[in-house]
């Protein structure tokens, strides 16, 4: 399905990269909530985020204020005139937000992970122009990423973004969420015209990660950030150690350095020939591999072999992963790379065999 997408236009937010959305990880008090909101409206920031609802993996923790913290969302919007949004995820949610008045809604990566609840959002905004955006689900599915936008567009949401904030993953790395570049590139290749934030602060889970993060989205061609920003972030109520002062924020903002999309140059051009003719290459190398495995394939059938010979496999790896060493790449690209040629090896072999 190819989604009807407008463009989301908000009246004194200048339209260039990056759009940035900030403010706390948690409406806490009215007091911290009015604090931080002036603190970047100073800052010439124009939209302002706060969580109202909080889910939390587990019972007991700080869940968010509610509805009462709606009302200082609109204390925000009536003093310094930003915009306000919060998170969304129940239909309940969607209803309040709409009476209060809140113009931009995000739907959290639990719930883009559960078609049931993104469909029952979708319901309660039928009918209703607001711009919603929608975080990727917490495990690495673009299909569900795709198919919670597509529930909100079918509902007649035409105003809609992409937030990109990383991925859960079992094994502790040096980031709260995986950022799998990859996945969102995919997704920009895949809907166009769809505008993607990114969440350094999630994908991060460190405030001293968020300026390289910043800086690594706007390499990436991402249209905005969406950055948890608080007043005094080391007596934050939730998330303390992703969350940085208005005052780094606007500091981490004024480094990044902002690459255009302009036309292709001519030395640029000549070079992606040389990337296509390496391509092609690739493919002819790869083709004739794969007809050498077939041979092997049918020597094996011939002499009752069977197919996967775990020495001569371990063999590729270790000698691959050194020679891409040598050459200044990754061994672990090489181990993936040649672990995939292994498998449409084994592949074609097994085609060989059951014949």
């Amino acid at each position: 399905m190819e989604l009807e997408l407008e463009r989301i236009q908000l009246p004194g937010v200048p339209e260039e990269r990056p759009v940035v959305i900030a403010g706390p990880c948690s409406a806490e008090t009215e007091e911290q909530v009015m604090n931080t909101a002036r603190q970047l409206a100073s800052k010439g920031l124009k939209i302002f985020r706060a969580g109202i609802w909080k889910p939390r993996t587990k019972p007991g923790g700080f869940e968010g204020v509610g509805v009462e913290g709606l009302a200082w969302l609109k204390e925000v919007k009536q003093e310094t005139g930003m915009y306000v949004c919060t998170e969304v995820a129940t239909a309940k949610h969607v209803l309040e937000c709409l009476k209060a008045g809140i113009d931009l809604l995000w739907i959290g990566a639990r719930t883009t992970a559960n078609p049931f609840a993104m469909q029952e959002i979708a319901d309660a905004l039928k009918g209703v122009d607001i711009p919603v955006m929608v975080k990727n689900p917490v495990n690495p599915d673009l299909e569900l990423w795709i198919g919670a936008m597509e529930r909100l567009n079918q509902a007649g949401l035409k105003r809609l973004a992409a937030i990109h904030r990383g991925f859960s993953s079992y094994e502790k790395k040096i980031y709260r969420n995986l950022p799998q570049w990859h996945i969102p590139i995919e997704l920009r290749r895949r809907i166009p015209n769809l505008p993607i934030l990114c969440d350094p602060s999630h994908i991060g889970g460190k405030r001293e990660l968020i300026a390289p993060l910043c800086q690594q989205a706007m390499d990436l061609g991402f249209d905005g950030l969406i950055v948890e920003s608080h007043c005094n972030p080391d007596k934050a109520w939730s998330d303390a150690s992703q969350q940085v002062t208005p005052d780094v924020l606007d500091y981490i903002l004024n480094l990044l350095v902002i690459r255009q999309d302009t036309q292709t140059t001519e030395n640029l051009s000549e070079l992606r020939k040389q990337i296509d003719e390496c391509d092609n290459e690739l493919i002819q190398t790869l083709a004739k591999r794969m007809r050498i495995s077939r041979e092997i394939g049918t020597y094996k059938k011939e002499h009752d072999m069977t197919i996967l010979q775990t020495g001569r496999y371990n063999e590729i790896l270790e000698k691959r992963g050194s020679q891409a060493s040598l050459c200044g790449m990754d061994t672990e690209f090489a181990k993936k790379v040649f672990e995939a040629i292994h498998e449409e090896s084994v592949r074609q072999q097994m085609e060989i065999i059951n014949k």
